[in-house]
């Protein structure tokens, strides 16, 4: 699991079927998964992921991940759901109202989920498997301008990326 996507993807499967109280813990959780990552990035991941700690019956505390702590402002969906496109798109395709889209193995659920939480109106919904999402569009034949706009997202967003990386201001 090398991807920064896929990496928060299985942080957040951990944290929703365990009680981790530490991010130690969880560090260690990720370790078996083969998943290598410092504390310091993990802490980053989690604010990102927007967990939170709360407390349980018996006083103990754990992190959880809020269903509403991805609600955010439109603008900052479209910039997380363009991020996400940067690191997991690999190809996209589309016929009639049904776009295609391939990712590294492991990472179609985290960028299904991106899509449909940043609710583009043009979408009704989608259906992810390991590597290939399924996109259905709203218009019987809305899925080249879908195609088109993730296509242009995540692109934007690549080459976002590449002028900051180079920038040594």
């Amino acid at each position: 699991m090398s991807t920064r996507a896929a990496r928060l993807h299985r942080i957040s499967q951990i944290i929703s079927s365990n009680q981790i109280s530490s991010q130690g813990e969880l560090l260690r959780l990720l370790e078996k998964d083969l998943v290598s990552v410092t504390q310091a990035t993990l802490s980053r991941d989690l604010e990102f992921l927007g967990a939170i700690k709360v407390h349980g019956a018996n006083g103990d505390s754990y992190y959880a991940i809020p269903e509403d702590s991805t609600r955010e402002l439109p603008a900052r969906d479209q910039s997380r759901l363009a991020r996400t496109l940067a690191d997991l798109l690999a190809t996209v395709d589309y016929s009639g109202n049904i776009v295609v889209l391939r990712t590294p193995p492991g990472a179609a659920s985290y960028l299904a989920s991106a899509l449909d939480k940043s609710e583009l109106e043009s979408v009704i919904g989608t259906i992810a498997g390991d590597d290939t999402v399924l996109v259905v569009t709203r218009d019987s034949n809305g899925g080249k301008a879908v195609a088109k706009q993730l296509q242009e997202l995540s692109q934007q967003q690549r080459q976002k990326g590449t002028r900051t990386k180079g920038d040594k201001s």
